[in-house]
C-alpha cells in the first residue's frame, strides 16, 4: 500500500476531501509544518555556493541541516496523524455488550486518546521549531528569495496553531486529568509568542522587498 507521504498532491487532496475521516487536519497541519521547513531550505539552496553570500555561508549551511532533518520529521508525521486516528477508531469498535468489555473498551480509547494527544503535540513542537528556523532564513538568505522564508514562517505559524486545535479535541476528552493538564501546559508554553514572532518575521521579510 502506498504511504500516503508518497502520493501525488491531487490524491491526497481528494482524499482530504473526501468523506473518509482520514486524512484529516491533523495530516494538514503535518504537510504545512513541511511546507515551512521546505521553503527555508529553498532559501538557503539558494543561498549556499553565491560569492556575495559568503559571510553567511556557514550559518546557511547549519541552517540547511536542520530544516531538512524538520522537513523529513514532519513528512513522516502525515501517516503518523493517520496512524493513530485509525487506532482511536478502531478502539470505539471494540464490544461493549458486558461490564468486562466495557471496561476494557473504555481503557483502550483512553490509552489511544493519550496517543492521540502526543502525536499533534509532537508536530506542534515541530512546527515551532520551522517558525523559529525561517527567522534566520528571513535574516541572512538571498534577498532574491527572501518571500520565501516569509511564507515559511507563515505555514510554520499556522502548522503549529492546526495541530494546537487537535492536541485540544482529543485532550478534552481525556479521564486522566492530570496527564491533559500537563500536555495542554506544554502546548501552551509552544503557542506563547508564536504569533508575534511569525508577525515579526513577515516584517522583516516585508522590509526588505
Amino acid at each position: 500500500m502506498t504511504e500516503i507521504k508518497d502520493k501525488s498532491l491531487e490524491t491526497f487532496f481528494t482524499e482530504l476531501a473526501s468523506k473518509a475521516p482520514t486524512p484529516g487536519g491533523g495530516s494538514a497541519a503535518a504537510v504545512m509544518g513541511a511546507q515551512s521547513a521546505a521553503l527555508t531550505s529553498m532559501v538557503c539552496n539558494l543561498t549556499i555556493g553565491k560569492p556575495k553570500f559568503a559571510e553567511v555561508e556557514a550559518d546557511m549551511q547549519a541552517l540547511l541541516e536542520k530544516s531538512e532533518a524538520l522537513r523529513v520529521k514532519l513528512t513522516d508525521m502525515i501517516k503518523a496523524d493517520v496512524d493513530v486516528f485509525n487506532r482511536l477508531m478502531a478502539t470505539y469498535g471494540l464490544p461493549k455488550e458486558t461490564d468486562e468489555q466495557k471496561a476494557v473498551r473504555s481503557a483502550a480509547i483512553q490509552e489511544a486518546l493519550k496517543e492521540a494527544t502526543e502525536v499533534p503535540l509532537t508536530c506542534a513542537l515541530a512546527c515551532r521549531e520551522a517558525i523559529d528556523l525561517s527567522r534566520l532564513a528571513a535574516e541572512k538568505g538571498n534577498p532574491g528569495v527572501i518571500s520565501d522564508a516569509g511564507v515559511a514562517a507563515m505555514a510554520g505559524y499556522g502548522a503549529l496553531k492546526s495541530a494546537a486545535l487537535n492536541v485540544y479535541i482529543n485532550a478534552g476528552s481525556l479521564k486522566d486529568r492530570d496527564f491533559a493538564e500537563a500536555k495542554l501546559a506544554a502546548l501552551e508554553s509552544l503557542l506563547q509568542g508564536s504569533e508575534v514572532a511569525a508577525e515579526e518575521i513577515y516584517r522583516i521579510v516585508k522590509t526588505k522587498l
